[in-house]
């Protein structure tokens, strides 16, 4: 069994460290439970602010030396740097790709990401092993940051799907009225483009409504957005919720819509697989490897409102078709369980080779 050393500052919590930290933690239980020994080496208080991540990276070397050795040292996104320690592996786990990431944001959040992604094009050419969750984003570690496309493995995101189920039976399903209930899940970033989707909720034909999870720095314009559009009887933004209520919010859906303009890979979709939910995403970046079209949802064209509603209706007016789908999803989401994604893990990082 291994001994490995998790890096990363990425905030503990879904709240602030969304898809990262779902990922990260998730993929570490695993680990643990297939009887590897993983320890994590992380700030008391994590930032996403550049100078507080590299500041942590800094003492992250002192740190790690203290803790002995390891077979393996795994720093995800641009943390872990400046680690070394002697007879480890050095694996660089790139969750979001920062570069690809900050073309969607504006102002000191995109200055601070420029920072960010120099860092994270450091780590990843200094390490003994990539890793990262999609092709898309194989690709456009290679193009951003000048590695051999060679080098950089792929292991998807793992999905704890014996607890979502498990979750998932115990909630109860609410009686129904006729209308199309449609879920996102998001930290509401820009990139997320969720006003795309509030946008089609006013275009929209069927009797339906929109029930929107997550915070982020986009809720009050979308706040703003739905009252100006005058859908506060069919819009609810619901912010961030626990667990056991983001659960219910799975059970209690028809349909799961996140038109993302950018993808490493996106944990929610596969979260609304196991929940059997058909989906409506946009092809764009890593989207069509994680949600088939016309197998496990639809996919429209990025930024396309008329085409993101017209799927919506489609589903919305189809039970059988959500049904197929939804059984589609089940069945794909099986394939990224957590032990599963776990062996892939320690198959790529090729320790002991």
């Amino acid at each position: 069994m291994a001994r490995l050393l998790f890096v990363t500052g990425t905030p503990a919590g879904v709240r602030q460290g969304s898809g990262t930290f779902v990922g990260i933690s998730v993929l570490r239980r695993a680990l643990e439970d297939a009887g590897h020994r993983v320890e994590t080496l992380a700030p008391d208080a994590a930032s996403h602010a550049i100078l507080p991540r590299i500041a942590f990276n800094l003492r992250a070397r002192r740190a790690a030396a203290r803790r002995g050795s390891f077979d393996a040292v795994v720093g995800f996104d641009l943390d872990g740097l400046f680690v070394k320690v002697p007879g480890a592996r050095h694996v660089a786990s790139i969750k979001g790709v920062i570069a690809d990431e900050r073309r969607f944001e504006r102002g000191w959040t995109r200055f601070g990401m420029g920072i960010a992604a120099k860092l994270e094009a450091a780590h990843v050419r200094r390490a003994d092993r990539v890793l990262t969750t999609s092709a898309y984003a194989a690709t456009r570690i290679a193009e951003e940051y000048a590695v051999e496309r060679s080098r950089i493995g792929i292991v998807p995101e793992p999905i704890a799907l014996s607890r979502w189920t498990q979750a998932l039976t115990a909630a109860a399903r609410a009686p129904r009225n006729g209308e199309a209930v449609i879920l996102c899940v998001a930290h509401l970033y820009p990139r997320k483009n969720v006003s795309s989707l509030v946008r089609a909720m006013a275009a929209i034909k069927s009797p339906a409504r929109l029930r929107i999870v997550g915070a982020g720095p986009e809720l009050p314009a979308l706040e703003a957005l739905v009252r100006d559009l005058g859908l506060e009887d069919r819009v609810a933004l619901l912010g961030h919720v626990p667990f056991e209520s983001l659960v219910s919010e799975y059970r209690n859906a028809d349909m799961f819509c996140l038109p993302s303009l950018q993808e490493g890979f996106g944990i929610v979709f596969l979260e609304a697989m196991a929940a059997g939910l058909p989906i409506v995403a946009c092809r764009a970046a890593a989207v069509p490897e994680v949600v088939p079209d016309g197998e496990c949802g639809i996919l429209a064209p990025p930024r396309d409102v008329p085409a993101l509603a017209f799927a919506l209706d489609r589903l919305a007016w189809d039970p059988r078709e959500r049904a197929r789908m939804g059984e589609a999803g089940r069945r794909r989401a099986a394939r990224d369980d957590a032990p599963l994604v776990a062996k892939e893990f320690v198959e790529a990082i090729a320790i002991g080779s």
